[in-house]
């Protein structure tokens, strides 16, 4: 039996690009809910200068969230939707 799961850090560092191939930034970190453990958001680190095209949430400490619902893959990079991030 083949085990799909990907650990956490198998994600960190990973280039993150809209479908249309813009690139966003990297994984610096992601949020989840702590009871059900449900994704919520993946941390941007190095944001490129492109996100600020887009209405993205801010942490406390200025970092940019990427919401896991716009997430399409994981794989050699994190592709996101662009029109779920409008």
């Amino acid at each position: 039996m083949q085990d799909n799961k990907n650990p956490f850090s198998a994600i960190l560092g990973k280039m993150i690009v809209t479908k249309e191939g813009k690139r966003l930034g990297f994984v610096k970190d992601i949020t989840f809910e702590i009871r059900s453990g449900e994704l919520i958001s993946i941390v941007v680190k190095d944001a490129t200068p492109y996100t600020r095209n887009l209405n993205l949430e801010k942490t406390s400490s200025n970092d940019l969230l990427i919401p896991y619902s716009s997430i399409i893959a994981i794989g050699d990079f994190v592709i996101v939707s662009e029109e779920d991030l409008i």
